[in-house]
């Protein structure tokens, strides 16, 4: 099988709709939901939502960082995301003298905004359905020639959509290559900081309430987008002007209303829908406790050293905030998983998938071994997962020897073609340069207690299978690490600036072969890529061919049920309503939150709950600003909308199109999501744009910013623009 086809698309997506609480849409296809989001109370049209003729609301939406969302919400380029997704951009230009982690940071001016090299948001222009069009030109193929012919067809294809044009492509399969659509989109390269609120506002219970309700985080940050005089995408440049926007999002200033149509609109990461019983059996009862793990190790002595110095503080808050993440999030997930009994709703699926393929001869012959298929797939390979996953926990999340290992490798390899080229000078400065950002947020001691404990766990876990025969000689971990920090110039910048000084191909040759660091990088990383990562290719690729088939499976034999293709990092839909929920027995969530509960948090003592002085003034004295709905203020607000990693900053918004809010989390009881969707449990987490503008307006006194942006007032249906003052 190499293909479903084009008819049965159309049909497929012709008779299901998806309940307004599960999937997540590709929008060129949205007309077909259109009469069902329009019965839960949705205003739009299609068109308004996604159309490639006119403005519409997908091009005031921006990928962020390649992992996140944001939206624009002026006419001046102004974009709104999440304090988490801007938070390196934060910390990177954070200081003991300027501490904006702790204190916030917002730009008076547009010459205060700060550059952030490397940082990019982009548009998308169009999304077109070309399944047909990559499949040209195969029937008859197979193997090698099968796959080369698809490839040609889509470079073709690429090359011909963005030819005499500023804009880049790429063609994406979907349904694991059922289908394939064309993502043409317009890349940003000049992203400023505006603003952002501190920690204790943007961060607001910390890891304690991370992935939790009740929630009341602050999680936003404000950028703005730079263009070239064309208002087309360019590089830096202090000339650069603010981007005008095809579209920019009102700001509904209305009271929230449970019950109410809500829609996210973002780039939702990866979703594993379809895996086989025992494949998630194997990630609930294996892999994922022992990443957990792994990841436990690095935030003990992390928390501990950020806990007694603000300096580490400031240099390892990024790098906590990223390890943690995860780590709860799992926790969540295997829970909630186990709570729905997940395995079992796996194994009746697929018993309802076994029958339907026996009751049709072609059926069977396609369909009928395709879910053993997959779970002996994985019984056979699972060992290379494991160790792969242990890997990259080890080696990219723990101790950061090994960052420094792989950032010099490539120059070690190919120094002596460098010197030929008479380019050793130029990338000497690139190392020393590179350095310099890394042990700024670095500290010597703090990594070595990090390498212990991760070797240590790392070793536990593997149960004699741990890679590098550098681990398993007569060496203590203990002395291994001595010898480590003590010797190795990659993690000390003293000693790195000396070796980069003296640089010589004799100090080069004896970096290779003795600089323990180096040496411990290389052993482990040369028996990954040779014996764990063909094994790793080898598995996704067979479960990825599995996997098309039992999808096309499922659309050809199922056409009426609940069909979406699982996220993969492009532009989607999620629609629903503004609602609490009982994911438990005697447990029910409220749908919004207010001020009063980050008080009655701080009353507790708590650190994560630790708000600065001026803000609780400001939250006891109840000057809401005309911000406030019955004299309360919303912080954040709960919805039936599925969302998962890569939705972070997505817009959340109503009836009318208007800016409800920014997604930044789901529920404890909704991580679940990523592998198996609940309607009555999962939940994503909303910081309400009223607070957001309470906090630019009446904390950090940049009304300047909301003056900036169009607000839908309540009462009489009207619009106001605020005037804007001149910077």
């Amino acid at each position: 099988m190499k293909k479903i086809s084009v008819a049965l698309v159309f049909v497929v997506f012709a008779l299901f709709r998806v309940s307004a609480e599960e999937g997540m849409l590709i929008p060129s296809l949205i007309a077909a939901f259109e009469d069902d989001m329009k019965a839960m109370g949705m205003k739009l049209s299609a068109e308004d939502i996604y159309s490639v003729n006119q403005s519409s609301m997908k091009d005031a939406i921006m990928h962020f960082g390649g992992g996140c969302t944001a939206e624009l919400v002026s006419d001046q380029g102004l974009l709104l995301t999440n304090h988490h997704c801007g938070y390196s951009q934060v910390q990177s230009h954070s200081s003991l003298d300027n501490d904006y982690i702790k204190y916030g940071f917002w730009a008076k001016t547009f010459g205060e905004e700060l550059a952030n090299p490397g940082l990019t948001a982009s548009r998308i222009v169009r999304i077109e359905d070309m399944t047909e069009a990559v499949f040209a030109g195969t029937d008859g193929l197979s193997g090698e020639d099968f796959a080369k012919m698809v490839k040609s067809n889509m470079e073709e294809l690429i090359a011909r959509a963005t030819e005499g044009t500023h804009y880049i492509a790429d063609i994406k399969p979907f349904n694991y290559g059922n289908e394939y659509y064309m993502i043409v989109q317009e890349v940003f390269k000049d992203v400023r900081l505006v603003g952002a609120p501190p920690s204790s506002i943007g961060k607001f219970g910390g890891d304690t309430d991370n992935w939790v309700w009740p929630r009341h985080t602050g999680d936003f940050s404000v950028f703005r987008v730079y263009a070239g005089a064309d208002n087309k995408p360019a590089e830096f440049n202090i000339n650069n002007k603010p981007y005008k926007p095809l579209h920019y999002f009102p700001v509904s200033m209305k009271d929230r209303v449970p019950g109410e149509f809500t829609m996210v609109y973002g780039f939702p990461g990866t979703t594993q829908q379809h895996l086989s019983s025992d494949h998630l059996r194997y990630i609930m009862d294996m892999e994922r406790p022992a990443r957990i793990a792994m990841r436990e190790q690095s935030l003990g002595v992390i928390d501990a050293a950020m806990g007694a110095s603000d300096l580490l503080r400031i240099k390892y808050a990024s790098k906590q905030a990223r390890i943690a993440n995860g780590w709860k999030k799992w926790i969540g997930q295997i829970g909630g998983l186990q709570t729905v009994n997940a395995i079992q709703i796996k194994l009746d699926r697929e018993k309802r998938y076994n029958d339907r393929a026996a009751t049709n001869p072609t059926w069977e012959m396609k369909y009928s071994t395709v879910v053993a298929d997959m779970n002996k797939l994985v019984e056979e390979y699972k060992q290379y997962d494991f160790a792969y996953g242990m890997a990259i926990e080890y080696m990219y999340v723990g101790a950061e020897s090994f960052k420094r290992s792989r950032d010099i490798e490539k120059f070690i390899l190919e120094y002596d073609a460098i010197v030929k080229l008479g380019e050793l000078d130029l990338e000497v400065e690139k190392l020393r340069s590179s350095a310099k950002r890394f042990f700024k947020d670095y500290d010597e001691q703090v990594d070595r207690m990090i390498f212990l404990a991760t070797t240590e766990e790392y070793l536990n876990l593997m149960q004699g299978d741990a890679f590098s025969a550098l681990l398993k000689d007569d060496m203590t971990i203990e002395q291994l690490a001595d010898e480590i920090y003590s010797k190795s110039v990659l993690v000390n910048e003293a000693r790195f600036d000396a070796f980069l000084n003296n640089l010589s191909d004799s100090t080069v040759a004896d970096f290779e072969k003795n600089d323990p660091a180096y040496k411990l990088w290389k052993g482990l990383s040369t028996e990954f890529f040779q014996q764990v990562i063909p094994q790793v290719r080898a598995f996704n690729g067979k479960m990825d061919q599995l996997l098309q088939v039992y999808v096309e499976g499922k659309l050809e034999m199922f056409p009426n049920d609940k069909h979406w293709a699982d996220a993969n990092s492009t532009m989607r839909i999620t629609y629903g309503k503004l609602e609490g929920s009982a994911p438990h027995d005697g447990m029910m969530y409220t749908e919004h939150t207010t001020v009063k509960g980050i008080l009655d948090k701080n009353n507790t003592g708590e650190a994560d709950f630790e708000l600065l002085p001026d803000f609780r003034e400001l939250a006891e004295s109840k000057d809401y600003g005309g911000y406030d709905q019955d004299g309360e203020l919303w912080v954040c607000f709960t919805g039936s909308n599925h969302t998962t990693g890569g939705n972070s900053g997505s817009p959340v918004i109503d009836a009318e199109g208007n800016l409800m809010g920014l997604n930044f989390d789901r529920s404890w009881e909704s991580t679940m999501s990523d592998f198996m969707f609940d309607a009555d449990r999962c939940r994503n987490i909303t910081v309400d744009i009223r607070y957001v503008l309470w906090i630019m307006d009446k904390y950090a006194g940049a009304d300047h910013l909301v003056d900036e942006m169009t607000l839908v007032k309540d009462k009489k249906g009207w619009c106001k623009r605020r005037k804007s003052k001149k910077k």
